[in-house]
């Protein structure tokens, strides 16, 4: 693969990484157990803002009701999402980070993103929240 080809799929994976990642802080997805299956790999495992680990399973059943649901799309509070950006670690694996601000309170985020051999979406794999003091830049 030439570095120009090399270059443009990896833009190409971490547009896709990000687009999937905004598909998870949609309310209409955050409250259907099938579109979020489509996005969380089943080796899925996430440390949130409170410390609380997360599973896939753990995740699907509780999605619906955690922050961000936005009152099942119909107004309530989002997450809103800015700085996000991405790299492609290694073939198939994609790291993002950004910030999110949820009713004034404001978390750093981290994912990784896989897409296995076979597949062609991308299955968040790994995330981190991690609460930013007020008081904080």
């Amino acid at each position: 693969m030439s570095q120009i080809s090399q270059i443009s799929q990896e833009t190409a994976d971490v547009n896709a990484a990000i687009d999937a990642e905004l598909q998870l802080l949609d309310p209409a997805v955050r409250t259907s157990r099938a579109l979020a299956a489509r996005l969380l790999d089943p080796e899925f495992v996430e440390v949130g803002a409170s410390g609380r680990r997360w599973t896939y399973e753990e995740m699907l059943a509780a999605l619906p009701e955690l922050d961000g649901g936005g009152g099942n799309g119909e107004g309530g509070s989002r997450f809103e999402p800015s700085r996000m950006a991405g790299v492609v670690l290694a073939p198939g694996i994609v790291h993002l980070t950004y910030e999110t601000d949820f009713g004034g309170r404001r978390a750093r985020r981290s994912s990784l993103w896989r897409r296995r051999d076979g597949e062609t979406g991308w299955r968040m794999y790994y995330h981190q929240a991690t609460p930013v003091p007020a008081a904080a830049e």
